[in-house]
């Protein structure tokens, strides 16, 4: 990070640890990653359940002449087959006629298409295709591990590394993928997955853990998510283990107020992306999400894909302003002006990275 001075010395204030160099420190990069994915699931997410025994999925087509004529909407029930129980959930699928082959995996707050959160028919008519669902089909977002996913599952959330309701939403965006990845004209090297807010932060964890997804797109996605935790205003831990508990492994309360006793920080989230592209957005009032963490979560997962003789985060050394767009590297980045929301405007900017190999 020779080239961040000032952002360095902000990380290196904040006591962010530094990843350069940690691959000589850390054996290869596949045993570091190892590394830190047990961190991050042993006292933040909790494990990763098993892939299903078996996927199915029946399709059923809700409006061919969906957007105008430009894509078929349809709707897709999948269902895992677990050792511990069968789950089935309802995807959406609009794939455009005249498509790219680029492919979102969206996890939504709504199963609406289009949503005030998807755009349907502006992203169709950039040639590309959106598979949503919406996250509560998946599992209710509250404390009742009883239901969807988290009921097959039978975790015990007496267990301090029990998974939490993120890492459910994020498995069941890598089993979206494994139908995405059977359409024909699919391409592993044009999906992402994307989230905003809380499944923002489950779509980092998606795209980081299933190297499958080539981009992975977060949208203020604050605490817990890009944001790096040390130093961070707004959000902090203890405030969200004590409103979303459900959304963490058991272990994690134990760092409220105690962010520099983590032995990680969220830039080894980013990291698990490396060397694939990883794409940020912030909003400029959104402070609660706080995008100067955001930023500096960026700035120090950068060295990672350096290491892979990739440009990682191309910006400018100070902390970020309204109207910033830095679309450089490997990772993207933007700030808007606005509130916590995902936009079309956030949507295009997005894209726009999506399209274009750096």
């Amino acid at each position: 990070m020779e080239q961040y001075h000032n952002l360095e010395v902000l990380l290196k204030e904040r006591k962010v640890p530094l990843l350069s160099g940690e691959e000589d420190q850390m054996g290869s990069r596949e045993e570091k990653r190892k590394g830190w994915i047990h961190l991050l699931c042993s006292d933040e997410y909790g494990w990763l359940p098993p892939s299903p025994e078996k996927l199915t999925w029946e399709e059923t087509v809700v409006k061919e002449d969906f957007l105008a004529g430009k894509a078929p909407l349809k709707r897709v029930e999948l269902t895992a087959v677990l050792e511990t129980g069968i789950f089935t959930f309802p995807v959406y699928s609009v794939i455009p006629k005249k498509w790219d082959g680029r492919l979102v995996v969206l996890m939504n707050f709504r199963d609406h298409v289009p949503d005030e959160y998807l755009p349907s028919e502006e992203i169709c008519d950039q040639g590309c295709g959106v598979l949503s669902f919406c996250y509560q089909d998946v599992t209710t977002d509250d404390g009742d591990f009883s239901n969807g996913l988290a009921g097959a599952l039978h975790a015990d959330r007496s267990q301090g590394n029990a998974p939490g309701k993120l890492m459910m939403w994020a498995w069941a965006a890598m089993r979206v993928l494994d139908y995405g990845l059977t359409i024909p004209g699919a391409s592993a090297d044009k999906t992402a997955v994307a989230g905003h807010s809380r499944l923002g932060k489950a779509a980092l964890l998606a795209g980081g853990l299933d190297k499958r997804f080539a981009c992975v797109y977060a949208n203020e996605s604050g605490c817990s998510g890009a944001a790096v935790s040390r130093g961070k205003q707004g959000e902090t831990v203890r405030a969200i283990c004590d409103k979303f508990p459900f959304w963490f492994c058991p272990a994690y309360r134990k760092y409220a107020d105690r962010e520099d006793a983590l032995p990680f920080d969220q830039h080894m989230l980013l990291a698990l992306t490396a060397p694939r592209r990883l794409y940020v957005g912030s909003a400029a009032e959104d402070l609660w999400a706080d995008p100067d963490s955001e930023y500096l979560g960026c700035a120090a997962a950068s060295p990672e894909w350096e290491l892979y003789g990739e440009k990682g985060f191309v910006c400018e050394d100070r902390l970020p302003k309204a109207g910033d767009v830095f679309h450089g590297g490997k990772i993207g980045y933007h700030l808007r002006e606005g509130r916590h929301y995902l936009s079309r405007e956030d949507w295009i900017k997005f894209l726009d990275f999506f399209r274009t190999e750096p």
